[in-house]
């Protein structure tokens, strides 16, 4: 017992006992995972020296403890940034309609958006999409969305203005654009389809989302329709790091077909239990 008293270092409520089996990197991982799930480092992980000096080990037992740490996702190194600790991953499970922003909350977060543009506008691409004629107006809507005061989507949907021209007043700051258009349109949309594709933002929507150079987003597509008619298109990009999508199965028997398409530019995949996102 004397013994391992004076082989352990003691560093607050952790104790370094290199008499242990355990490998003393291990012990350091094990206490720095407990320290940030105990939010210790939302502001600022310590560098190599000040977990070396902390712990009383060697840099090299510090750096294994770090890169694990890396390697599983948990902090990430960028050049000019720093190590910080990565924000929790959004999970969001695909196959049925789904609302981002109930999505989102559900999980813990507060889920606020930076209205960017909301206006009645013509645009030939989106009309085409929505299966109207090029001159025909439209409402356009832009966010940039955060959950917890992080940006994570940033959203470009385009609708009909002769169903959604009453959105035109409404402040997107803290609610869903499915659930206005509801309210306040009437509409409710029942179907749809959703694409999604790994893409490089722009240096524009790079600073906008908070990420480093070369960093690659997820690109998500999608058509809503209610009873058929096109609702909203919306094109929008989803930071890779936030956000995981989860598909379920069972040994049930489901027909992955794909439609053909109808030629008018509107027909997608439609893989059964296809996902739609709400909000």
């Amino acid at each position: 017992m004397e013994v391992t008293a004076l082989a352990a270092k003691h560093t607050g409520d952790v104790t370094i006992d290199r008499e242990s089996a355990l490998p003393l990197w291990a012990q350091v991982l094990g206490d720095l995972r407990r320290r940030i799930a105990r939010g210790e480092f939302t502001s600022h992980f310590p560098g190599d020296e000040e977990l070396r000096a902390h712990y009383g080990v060697s840099r090299h037992t510090v750096r294994e403890a770090v890169r694990q740490l890396q390697a599983d996702g948990v902090i990430e190194r960028g050049r000019g940034r720093g190590t910080f600790v990565r924000g929790a991953v959004i999970e969001q499970q695909v196959g049925s309609f789904y609302s981002l922003f109930r999505s989102v909350e559900a999980q813990g977060f507060i889920q606020r958006s930076i209205v960017r543009r909301l206006a009645e506008r013509h645009d030939e691409d989106a009309a085409k999409m929505l299966g109207l004629s090029p001159d025909e107006p439209l409402v356009y809507l832009e966010r940039l969305r955060l959950a917890d005061g992080e940006p994570i989507v940033l959203d470009y949907s385009w609708m009909p203005a002769a169903l959604a021209r009453p959105l035109l007043g409404v402040d997107f700051t803290r609610t869903a654009l499915y659930r206005e258009l509801h309210v306040r349109c009437g509409v409710e949309p029942n179907a749809g389809w959703e694409r999604l594709t790994p893409a490089l933002p722009t240096t524009e929507q790079r600073h906008l989302l908070g990420l480093p150079a070369a960093s690659p987003v997820l690109a998500v597509e999608r058509l809503t329709l209610r009873d058929a008619a096109p609702v909203e298109w919306r094109h929008g990009l989803l930071r890779t790091d936030r956000f995981a999508y989860v598909t379920r199965w069972s040994a049930r028997k489901h027909d992955a077909g794909f439609e053909p398409a109808a030629g008018d530019g509107r027909a997608e995949p439609a893989v059964s239990g296809q996902a739609v996102t709400s909000g």
